[in-house]
Order: C-alpha cells, then structure tokens, then sequence
C-alpha cells in the first residue's frame, strides 16, 4: 500500500483555492448522488493512513433530533473545557458549517491543502471496481482528515448523514454510541418499515460500545435492544435506565429534572424550545453520564448547565425575525411535524398562522401535512432550489384532498419561486400574526441566509 507522502510527491496540487475544492466535492452530488456502503471509505481510510483511529467519536443517528442532542453535547463539552470536533449535514449556509473545531468552521487553507492531498487516493479508488467515492464520502474523510491530522480534538460529536450501517460516517469505532429515535424518514433508501429503518439504525452499534437512545418501541426499539444485546452492548433507554420530567416551561427557558442509572440531576435547564427538546437534552445528558463513568470524562454540574442553557440550534423553532415575526423549523417528516405542531399549540402566540413549506420529492407529505393543516390560516407552497425538488402543484393537490376530508378551509397559494413565496408570506403576516416557513433543510438554509445575510446558502449534503 502507497503511502501519502508518495501520492503528494507524484501528483501536483489540483485545486488552487479552497471553493475550487468544494465546488468538485458538491458537484459529485449531481453526478453520483448516495452510494451507501463502506467499502470505498474502508479503502480511503487504509491509504490515509487511518486518521480516524486516533479520534474519541461520540456517533450520533436518529430520524429526528439528532442535529440538536449533537449540539447539546458539543455546547457542553465545550464549557467542560475539551477541544471538541463537530461533523453535521446537511450544512445551513457554508459548505465549511459541517466540519468545525470548538465551533468554528475547517479553515479553507487547510481544507484546501487537505483536499489536494486526498485528491490522488480518490482518484486512485474511482479506477478500482469500487468505482468513484461519493460527495458524502469524500466530505467524511476530509472532517477525519482534519480531525486526525490537523486539530487533534479530544472529542469528535459524529452525525450520522443517512440511517447507519451503511453510512460512510460508520467507518469510526466510537467511545459511545446514541440513536435519537426511529421515525418515518428516507424510506425510499432505508426499508419500507419502521424495523427495517431502526436495523439500519441501529449498524452503528459497535461490539462492547454503549448505546443511549429515546426511541420507543413504535419506533422499533426491540431492534435496538436486540442488536445491543448481541453486540454485548450497555443499552441506556429513555424510559428505563434514564428519565426526564418537566419542571418550568416558557419561551426560550425550560427546566427538567433528570433522573438516571447513576444519579439525579435537578433543575437542567435549556434555551431551545418546544418539548421534544427536553427529551434530546436528556439524551444529551445520558450520553455525558456515560462519559463521565466509563472514560472519567469531567464534567462539573455548573458546566453541565451552562453548556445546556447556552446551546443553539439554527433553523429548528428559530424566530429569524420579529418584524414580522418568522419562524424556522426545518421540520420534514410526520415526527418532525407532530414536534413542530406540538411547539405552534404551546409555546407560541398569534392570531393568524401562516406557514410557507418546501419538500423533497422523496418525503411522506401526507403524513406532515396531517399535522400541519389544521393549525394554518394560510399554505404558501413553494419549491427548494435543489434537484429533488418536490413538486409544489402536486403538494397543493395533496393538501386540497386533506383538507376536504377535515372539511376545512385554507387559503392555500402556490409560489414555485421560493423568494417571491417569501415575500407573499412577509407581506401578509401582520403584527399580531406568525410565519413559518418550514421542510427540507434545503429551503430553511435559503430563506435563513437570504433573511440574515442577503445572500444565497451553499447548501447541500
């Protein structure tokens, strides 16, 4: 096997700038799409040198929630005093978002020189019968590349992209292990049952590795405790070994008291909102418990709540304007709408709803639109600026057919240009009104940069 040195003395640089780099990784996206498997990673890994062998991974999946309990434990971590890596997708506005250091982006001239070094293996790899490695792939073993060869932290929190067992993220053998939840989510890639979705969850689960989750078992939990018992891993599940119990709840403050396998914790608080937050805190908290007794992780309860009270989560219940007053939920799925539905019933105030949505093509809509249509007094549907778009004509036929089975009246606009359905939701959101603009991640990354900044997201996987 070549080394990396011999790759870098052979091949000159590819690239000249950093978004030369990016602008190739995200281009695979069209040309190659999702390539589950590991095959290709396990070779990346083995021509790099195995940089992700001398990393402390802490691999997070779920369908739901995983985006938030990765932020709680990075939050807290940080105010721990730990230097703490941070893999997420998709990313909000920059391709850099998803790889950061104590909350700061990869810098582009180490992304760039990384990128020129990986350049040849991959190029290497895509002659082999494996064929070429994947947007995806290539993204992850860059954030292992900078994690293992450059920053050097002492804790990497690892999102998983998509299911588990054959995401390229589940090539790391972590110190701890979380499943947020199993819900309805990628099915057309996954499986067509919430078991065949948990099991792929649930590949992530390593041999002796402790496990933490709050799935029920509707969501496939028994394929969790089964492959945890047979990898002889400790299951830690929300309801059994670990529990939560509200104490105060008002926007933007909630408090719980956390009881668990090794000691109660009173009077957790959190800044983020709706009630399925408490549940990923105390996910966030479980996972921290474990830390602390198998790998003598400190972490001082004065830390614990500061890093929970001072977490923020972009584009989940994010009020992105006041004037009027806009919301962001990047809710995409029927749990994520329930969550979000949830959240407009109890946390929020106002006297007409208008809601601005965007899809994939792949989504269960009716199943979101459920839950989303009997609180609205307008439905602005419009279409994300990406690939696999879905069809907002077809939304809107969707939500007609809903609507007359709840034989109730919406007033429903169709707007495939996303800008201009944001400014029919602005302009008719008075003061005493809320907008929401909500789905894919890929829309709330457009309207949350061009609301903030003005300018078009980089958005993508």
């Amino acid at each position: 096997m070549r080394s990396m040195n011999e790759f870098k003395d052979n091949h000159p640089a590819a690239f000249q700038s950093a978004q030369e780099a990016i602008s190739w990784i995200v281009g695979r996206m069209e040309k190659l799409g999702i390539k589950p498997g590991l095959q290709r990673m396990q070779m990346l890994m083995e021509k790099l040198g195995h940089p992700e062998r001398r990393l402390k991974f802490i691999h997070v999946a779920g369908t739901n929630g995983k985006g938030s309990t990765c932020a709680y434990l990075t939050s807290v971590l940080r105010a721990c005093g730990y230097d703490v890596g941070t893999f997420t997708s998709p990313y909000l506005e920059k391709y850099t978002n998803r790889i950061q250091v104590n909350g700061e982006d990869i810098p582009d001239a180490d992304l760039l020189r990384l990128v020129n070094d990986m350049k040849p293996v991959i190029d290497e790899i895509a002659e082999t019968e494996l064929g070429a490695p994947s947007m995806f792939e290539i993204s992850t073993a860059l954030a292992i590349m900078y994690f293992g060869k450059v920053a050097y932290p002492d804790y990497v929190v690892w999102e998983t992209g998509l299911g588990g067992r054959l995401d390229s993220t589940n090539i790391v053998n972590p110190v701890v292990t979380v499943i947020t939840n199993v819900g309805h989510d990628h099915m057309d890639i996954l499986g067509d049952t919430i078991e065949k979705v948990a099991a792929e969850k649930a590949g992530i689960i390593k041999a002796g590795v402790p496990i933490i989750t709050a799935a029920q078992p509707h969501e496939g939990w028994s394929v969790i405790e089964q492959t945890a018992k047979a990898k002889k891993a400790t299951l830690y599940s929300l309801g059994d070994q670990f529990n939560y119990a509200n104490v105060t709840s008002q926007l933007d403050l909630q408090t719980f008291d956390f009881t668990g396998q090794f000691r109660p914790i009173p009077g957790v608080p959190i800044s983020l909102n709706g009630e399925h937050q408490l549940k990923n805190a105390a996910v966030a908290v479980m996972t921290l418990e474990v830390l602390r007794q198998y790998y003598a992780c400190i972490v001082d309860d004065e830390d614990l709540y500061k890093g929970l009270k001072e977490t923020r989560w972009p584009g989940r219940l994010e009020m992105i304007s006041n004037e009027p007053r806009v919301l962001l939920d990047g809710a995409h799925n029927p749990e994520g709408a329930a969550t979000l539905a949830a959240a407009l019933q109890t946390v929020y105030s106002y006297r007409k709803l208008n809601l601005m949505m965007g899809m994939l093509s792949t989504k269960n809509h009716t199943g979101y639109l459920r839950h989303i249509l009997p609180l609205v007094d307008t439905l602005i549907i419009t279409e994300p600026d990406f690939h696999k778009k879905g069809d907002a004509e077809m939304l809107a036929e969707l939500a007609r057919e809903l609507l007359h089975d709840m034989d109730r009246q919406v007033d429903i606009v169709v707007e495939r240009d996303w800008k201009r359905a944001l400014e029919i939701l602005t302009s008719r959101t008075e003061q005493d009104d809320l907008a929401v603009v909500s789905g894919t991640l890929y829309l709330i990354s457009d309207v949350r940069s061009w609301i903030t900044y003005q300018t078009d997201s980089e958005k993508g996987w």
